[in-house]
């Protein structure tokens, strides 16, 4: 009988040390573990395109960028494109001084179509091609981003004329007019009300439009499209989307590349290194076992404080337009496969904030779906109406299919509309 009791005690010694050697070698990421199930509210969590922030103020929320320990936001350097496309706008002018001013009364005229005056990158780009051309007025330390309205007598507070000097010619800069484009349904960033826009700017101004300027490629094209090529007025934009990067070739005057595919890549990545549950850097700052591996300062740059990586932003010119002609391409250094074996199938939840939105739909979306299958993940992808966070997050009925959830919100402020689903 007690040799019966002995056998029976070094068992349950056994069973207890084997289960506790499983329970060690299982990933912390995963949500399928053969003896845990990750809650909602601990699984990994990638805010993307739109930062969690005061659309007010800008300022972070910290809160929805720590939610929990597998949190990180993807994005771009705003400020370092901001300050590219201002510069862009810049050197355009100076070199073609002789021919920009359209009307020749010494001044140099542009209108700026706005996407969304409460976006942190709106407002980066409006005040980096104020900043670059010097129309800029400080208010708290900050150039003022509010749209101007009209301003063709150049009497504006919210924009001031500018002085330009180019080979000893002087000349004077005035954002003739601005505004938010925002439709009747309230989608910002609207490209047909840019359209509409340029038409009553023309109406308005005519040839003293010498220069347009958009936040985004969108906006740009569709005011390029409807007045500006026809008129040889050159139009800049920023994104690189390839109907915008083809039509340099046309007279379009320029963009920025926000470096999509080092984004997309990221913004996958991130989840799915926590998913492994190996280092976060793996494959972006070090190399991983298939080779990936971006180069940081030249590609992205990482803040430890806001949880975030920024990747780097390119000017695309007449010069150099030709090499980004498909911006759905994968990036060249992190175009390989992972092992299945080492990085397991996982379930991504993935929304687009606007189904309608021409540089996510077509190029952001398009690398998503390139890299997703390269990083094992299969994720479901989620169009919004751009208008509404109810119109997303409806869709998300049961989180707990999901390991993963990529979020990019209709407002940068309402954060807390997805964390409570996950809570």
């Amino acid at each position: 009988m007690k040799k019966r009791k002995v056998v029976a005690s070094m068992m349950a010694v056994i069973l207890a040390l084997s289960l506790a050697g499983c329970g060690s070698s299982g990933s912390s990421g995963s949500s399928d573990s053969s003896d845990t199930k990750v809650a909602n509210k601990d699984k990994p969590l990638c805010w993307f395109n739109r930062q969690p922030s005061n659309s007010s103020t800008g300022e972070l929320d910290k809160d929805a960028l720590s939610f929990n320990k597998n949190t990180y936001y993807v994005g771009f350097d705003a400020n370092q494109g901001a300050e590219l496309q201002g510069q862009m706008v810049l050197d355009y002018i100076k070199a073609n001084i002789d021919k920009i001013d359209r009307n020749g009364d010494g001044v140099i005229g542009y209108v700026l179509a706005i996407g969304d005056i409460g976006h942190n990158d709106s407002i980066a780009r409006t005040r980096g091609v104020r900043k670059a051309l010097g129309t800029g007025i400080e208010e708290k330390k900050e150039i003022n981003s509010k749209p101007a309205g009209t301003n063709v007598d150049g009497k504006s507070k919210i924009v001031k004329d500018a002085t330009l000097e180019v080979n000893g010619k002087k000349y004077t800069v005035r954002e003739l007019a601005s505004q938010e484009m925002k439709n009747a349904a309230g989608a910002t960033w609207d490209a047909a009300t840019a359209g509409n826009a340029i038409g009553t700017w023309k109406a308005s101004f005519g040839d003293k439009i010498d220069v347009v300027v958009s936040n985004n490629d969108g906006m740009g094209m569709s005011m390029f499209n409807a007045w500006a090529k026809k008129n040889k007025v050159p139009t800049f934009g920023y994104d690189a989307n390839s109907d915008a990067v083809a039509a340099i070739a046309e007279g379009y005057g320029g963009t920025i590349s926000q470096h999509a595919d080092v984004q997309a890549y990221l913004t996958l990545r991130v989840l799915r290194n926590a998913l492994d549950g190996v280092d976060i850097n793996t494959g972006i700052g070090t190399k991983d076992d298939a080779g990936n591996c971006l180069k940081e300062g030249e590609d992205y740059r990482y803040s430890e404080e806001e949880r975030s990586y920024y990747a780097l932003n390119i000017a695309v010119t007449a010069d150099n337009y030709k090499d980004f002609t498909d911006s759905t391409v994968v990036y060249k250094k992190v175009a390989n496969q992972l092992d299945a074996k080492k990085s397991p199938e996982k379930k991504v939840w993935l929304n687009i904030y606007n189904a309608s939105d021409n540089f996510l739909s077509s190029t952001y979306q398009p690398l998503l779906e390139n890299y997703d299958d390269l990083l094992n993940l299969k994720v479901d992808y989620i169009g919004g109406d751009g208008q509404t966070e109810s119109n997303i997050t409806n869709r998300l009925g049961n989180p707990d299919e999901y390991d993963a959830f990529a979020i990019n919100m209709v407002k940068t402020d309402n954060a807390s509309s997805y964390t409570e689903l996950l809570k």
